[in-house]
């Protein structure tokens, strides 16, 4: 259970880190809005005591039960994606019709459906294997299956998300086994349809002009990632100290969420940048090796496609953050605020250790 002791220290650290920078990137702009410095420290503290909750309960339930109910579990996540697309019931946040309301929470459907998209895509990979060197009986119905699912999410629209979710599943039709042209062929359809998304939309047009140039609209659609540089690059080696950013106060969007990042680099530099980064590579090294030791094809596929998530959601974020993509609007696990991200990740962590402990 060494494994297991490693990825809880990792996830709760990171988690703890990311309740300070909360608190230190978001308490100006509280004050302000809500007048209240601790809103968003107290919502975090809470979504963290119900994640760490959520993670012991799932480590405890036995993992196969998802195989036996994921028909349902991904319907229910449909349902929810299409329910949330509705006027009146969805809520509209930034731009993006994602959420459902509660009070003053929200709770967002697309981050539920990575799990179940994980555990189908997994029972299916598992159940068809022995077809997986034929292309057409083995790959395309569940391409077609993932399609549509991100194209609900992106019907929100919420691009970055779904673009977590098609990479992590593709990666995981890779380890199958499948034949490798295949995935080459999806690389070009897949760069095609990103050009098409692009040119239809003109805010992802934007997006890849101030990537390319943020200084051609340094006050609109560039701004966010030149706040972004301004935080990173004066951080030096220590930084500033805990509390002493300057983009937080009202340069930076929003700091607590897709950029806390940037407030982090800024207020410890290069080495606060590297502990957190060391943590996350730890989490991902265990868990891929939990998924390598893992005799059970389904839970190795499990492990695979949950950790594949995380991978690619924590690099896609730092991938932002020091400009070398266009924004998406991606969190960072454990560290963003937000509950639906930070809850969902805790789930994605307690059926690793589930798998792990299951097939000792």
């Amino acid at each position: 259970m060494k494994k297991n002791r490693i990825i809880i220290f990792s996830v709760i650290s990171l988690s703890l880190i990311g309740i300070i920078m909360i608190y230190s990137s978001s308490h100006i702009w509280a004050e302000f809005k809500y007048n209240n410095p601790y809103k968003y420290l107290i919502n975090q503290g809470i979504f963290f005591i119900v994640g760490i909750f959520l993670m012991l309960i799932t480590s405890k339930i036995d993992y196969r039960i998802y195989k036996k109910k994921s028909n349902l579990i991904i319907l229910v996540c449909f349902i929810l994606l299409t329910l949330v697309l509705i006027p009146g019931i969805g809520t509209v946040r930034n731009g993006s019709r994602s959420w459902f309301g509660i009070g003053g929470f929200g709770i967002q459907p697309s981050e539920l459906a990575k799990i179940g998209l994980i555990i189908f895509v997994s029972k299916y990979l598992e159940k068809n294997n022995k077809y997986k060197k034929q292309t057409n009986k083995f790959l395309l119905p569940i391409m077609v299956f993932i399609i549509l699912f991100f194209l609900l999410i992106l019907l929100q629209p919420d691009f970055g998300t779904g673009m977590v979710i098609v990479i992590s599943l593709i990666g995981l039709l890779f380890i199958s086994g499948s034949k490798l042209g295949i995935f080459i062929k999806l690389g070009i359809v897949g760069i095609l349809g990103i050009v098409g998304l692009i040119v239809i939309a003109p805010y992802r047009l934007k997006r890849i002009t101030s990537y390319l140039n943020p200084w051609s609209d340094p006050l609109g659609s560039g701004f966010q990632i030149i706040q972004s540089l301004y935080a990173i690059g004066p951080g030096g080696l220590l930084g500033f100290g805990l509390g002493n950013s300057r983009q937080k106060h009202f340069y930076l969007p929003e700091p607590q969420t897709d950029f806390i990042f940037s407030i982090l680099a800024e207020e410890f530099g290069f080495l606060g940048c590297a502990v957190v980064i060391s943590l996350f590579i730890i989490l991902f090294i265990t868990s891929i090796k939990i998924a390598l030791e893992t005799t059970d094809l389904f839970g190795k596929y499990l492990v695979f496609g949950l950790s594949f998530m995380l991978i690619f959601q924590t690099c896609l974020n730092l991938m932002v953050v020091t400009g070398i993509i266009p924004v998406t609007g991606v969190t960072l696990p454990f560290l963003s605020y937000g509950g639906s991200s930070l809850l969902v990740s805790m789930i994605e962590v307690g059926i690793i250790l589930n798998v792990n402990k299951n097939n000792k």
